[in-house]
């Protein structure tokens, strides 16, 4: 009787039940025709709560990441408070979004932070209000290292001081293009030599720079990065700019930040917007993209959203479905064209994750608290998908 009740109730205590912007380009205007719906919107009736991704520790990544597989990841942007957190609050609200994150069946954490510049002419790149130290960045980027993630630090530019018409980090034109590299070089040195202790995996070295793409300044630029830092250094291209022609950046790995707008109703099937991705891709080319990673993309959960994804400001009516079937759209042109992965755009550092979003108050584009969001992003994570193999070459 003792080994009888010992092998039928062992299952049903270990087996099979889990533990528990900035794309500130204007736009292009290109109409689709709607491609047949071949794909059907995500399952709205299961919780995805209810699913987590398997791990029997809640800070430790269950699978974590190799050369090879796709990154599945979060770009998590951290702007400092105006009353400066502790060392202790902001290394506990890591692990809460590190927590969150394994249990989306994430293995890797980009974290943004935003510095600043005078204006559009200015040389002048300095740490603003906003911008976290490099010792505070370390300490976050060690408690995602130590669960397990692969990680990424990505330092992008505030565009608060870019108020006059069409201003935004794209199209910067510095008075003096050596004095800009100067000045960027001594603010980014000590956060790459911080990524560098925390053993980052990569250091985006610019995110964006659509006016100093192809400039001489990178040359040195990166040449020095690699000296303080061990890691791979990237490049993150901004959609528009990436479709055009070759991003002419002495980096070994690059990034897309993709927006790509499809001209079709909120009631579009997700193979209408698989299709609307790849004819925006195939503009670049067709066929498998083994060394591209979709560094960032998202979209606002809100009616209107497949025309404008990259809209931050908006706050027209919710539609979490738009939101909920654009990535899983996203997801399957990155299995497709057997890309290196995706980060979605984006988490706060400071906010709650378990929390959904105040629709008064908060950008269309956070996810977090969106259950239909929430179960695309696990069932993205959690595909079979192997990733791209292990060329390092460019695109």
């Amino acid at each position: 009787m003792t080994v009888l009740t010992v092998v039928l109730g062992t299952p049903f205590l270990f087996g099979d039940h889990p533990v528990r912007w900035e794309a500130g380009s204007k736009l292009p205007t290109l109409v689709l025709d709607n491609a047949p719906e071949s794909s059907t919107p995500a399952d709205t009736t299961t919780d995805p709560k209810a699913s987590p991704s398997p791990t029997a520790d809640p800070l430790k990544v269950a699978e974590p990441w190799k050369k090879g597989m796709p990154q599945w990841g979060v770009q998590l942007y951290w702007e400092e408070e105006k009353t400066k957190r502790s060392d202790a609050f902001i290394e506990k609200q890591a692990e809460k979004h590190a927590k969150y994150l394994i249990g989306l069946g994430a293995n890797s954490v980009s974290i943004s932070f935003p510095f600043s510049i005078e204006g559009r002419t200015s040389n002048v790149l300095s740490k603003g209000a906003k911008t976290p130290s490099p010792e505070r960045v370390e300490r976050v980027l060690k408690v995602f290292k130590d669960a397990g993630f692969r990680t990424t630090l990505r330092p992008i530019m505030d565009e608060g001081n870019l108020k006059q018409a069409n201003g935004w980090r794209g199209n910067i034109e510095p008075d003096s293009r050596s004095a800009w590299f100067a000045s960027y070089k001594k603010l980014v040195t000590p956060y790459l030599k911080a990524a560098d202790e925390a053993k980052t995996n990569t250091f985006v070295i610019g995110t964006e720079l659509n006016s100093l793409e192809g400039d001489v300044g990178w040359e040195p630029l990166v040449s020095s990065a690699e000296k303080s830092f061990t890691g791979e250094v990237s490049y993150d291209a901004n959609w528009d700019n990436y479709v055009r022609g070759r991003i002419n950046m002495p980096v070994s790995h690059l990034g897309v930040d993709a927006y790509f707008p499809v001209k079709v109703a909120d009631t579009a099937s997700v193979g209408t917007l698989v299709k609307g991705w790849n004819d925006w891709l195939d503009r670049k080319a067709t066929g498998a993209l083994p060394n591209i990673l979709i560094a960032e993309s998202g979209i606002g959960a809100m009616k209107g959203a497949y025309h404008a994804p990259g809209d931050f400001y908006a706050r027209r009516t919710v539609n979490e479905k738009v939101q909920a079937n654009w990535y899983t759209a996203v997801c399957q042109v990155v299995q497709e064209r057997q890309m290196q992965g995706v980060y979605w755009w984006s988490i706060h550092f400071d906010d709650d994750p378990n929390t959904a979003p105040d629709d008064k108050t908060a950008s269309r584009l956070d996810f977090a608290g969106r259950p239909l969001t929430e179960k695309a992003i696990k069932t993205c994570f959690s595909s079979d998908y192997a990733g791209p193999g292990t060329d390092d070459s460019t695109s």
